[in-house]
């Protein structure tokens, strides 16, 4: 129904337009309403549990940070069988993100680009919503930003105070310096302001799962290095990775800035994650996100190395039937492989 008739529909819309519709549509399913469409999925599958961080995950797909930015449909989320969702990005201040338009489809790709910049309503609003929850499933997670008018060198206190505000009402933290709409926020990758950043939020929250989310862009040498300073902190892990600002495609949109997520970034996502997972010598579980559609796409993140999946750009496209169908089908490709998830883990790393 989605594919043949909504999302014809809601694709006739601008992006975001069509992103906040979905969105006020989420925020208003009853928790009742929402229990009972989970169980219908069946997203509590004993074969699919995995632990990670010391958090019980009924599944491994969730939905990754970009698309709830204030913690507003968390209950509606959670109606559709995520193993887990990840709310935000949050800054400290409220802030209106980058001038419209700011996403672009581009479907002949299976793409987006978007420069939002970080729109959202800050900590106080999401502290009020977490601290109120009435019904959590499955984990959730915080994404952390700074705000844009914060210059980098005093970058600390902003994730200082989103870790202070909203860090402890999040099953797990996740610190994000890999966004590209944020100006020079991607400098903070380098490993001697990384490590700042990382201590001091480990530091505010010190027995709260961390993890830090990176971008497809680095090179071999600096994933390596970003491995080591996350190791050296301490984390619980990391998520790779954010969006692109390559473009490996020809089209008019193409020229947009902004992160190109989606298909086209698939690849270089799943050879950031490889990397990590060799280098990390098992020590560092593992998120991938990027250009995950569907089930088989889920299995070559596992078998790269990811502990654990996200969708964005895929649930998108494939609407709020996807986490099930991914389930359904990972549960068939481990059958088929006779496999367990442990099993798959990391298996293509050479």
């Amino acid at each position: 129904m989605y594919a043949s008739l909504l999302r014809p529909l809601l694709f006739r819309l601008d992006p975001e337009t069509a992103h906040d519709l979905a969105m006020a549509a989420l925020e208003r399913v009853p928790v009742s309403i929402a229990q009972a469409r989970r169980n219908a999925t069946h997203a509590d599958r004993e074969r699919l549990h995995v632990s990670v961080a010391g958090l019980n995950f009924p599944n491994p797909i969730g939905l990754a940070a970009g698309l709830d930015k204030n913690a507003k449909a968390i209950a509606g989320l959670m109606g559709l069988g995520f193993g887990f969702v990840e709310v935000g990005t949050v800054t400290p201040r409220a802030q209106p993100g980058n001038p419209k338009p700011r996403m672009f489809r581009i479907p002949e790709r299976q793409a987006l680009i978007n420069r939002l910049g970080f729109n959202n309503e800050g900590t106080e609003a999401m502290q009020a919503r977490l601290s109120t929850l009435r019904w959590r499933p499955a984990p959730i997670g915080v994404n952390l930003g700074k705000n844009k008018d914060t210059p980098n060198e005093r970058a600390v206190e902003d994730y200082v105070t989103c870790a202070q505000r909203v860090g402890p009402l999040g099953d797990y933290v996740v610190v994000n310096l890999s966004s590209p709409n944020t100006p020079g926020l991607r400098e903070l990758q380098e490993p001697e302001a990384l490590a700042a950043i990382l201590s001091a939020v480990r530091k505010t929250i010190p027995t709260k799962p961390l993890f830090l989310k990176i971008a497809p862009d680095l090179g071999d040498e600096a994933v390596d290095a970003v491995v080591d300073v996350a190791r050296s902190a301490e984390l619980s892990g990391l998520i790779c990775t954010n969006t692109t600002i390559t473009r490996p495609f020809e089209h008019p949109l193409a020229k947009e800035t902004g992160g190109l997520s989606g298909k086209p970034v698939f690849a270089r996502s799943t050879d950031v994650l490889r990397r990590a997972f060799k280098r990390a010598d098992g020590k560092l579980p593992l998120i991938g996100v990027g250009g995950v559609f569907d089930a088989n796409d889920a299995f070559a993140k596992i078998a790269a190395g990811a502990s654990l999946v996200q969708l964005y750009t895929g649930f998108i496209y494939g609407g709020p039937g996807t986490p099930r169908r991914i389930l359904d089908g990972l549960e068939q490709l481990l059958t088929e492989r006779r496999l367990t998830l442990a099993q798959a883990l990391g298996r293509d790393v050479g």
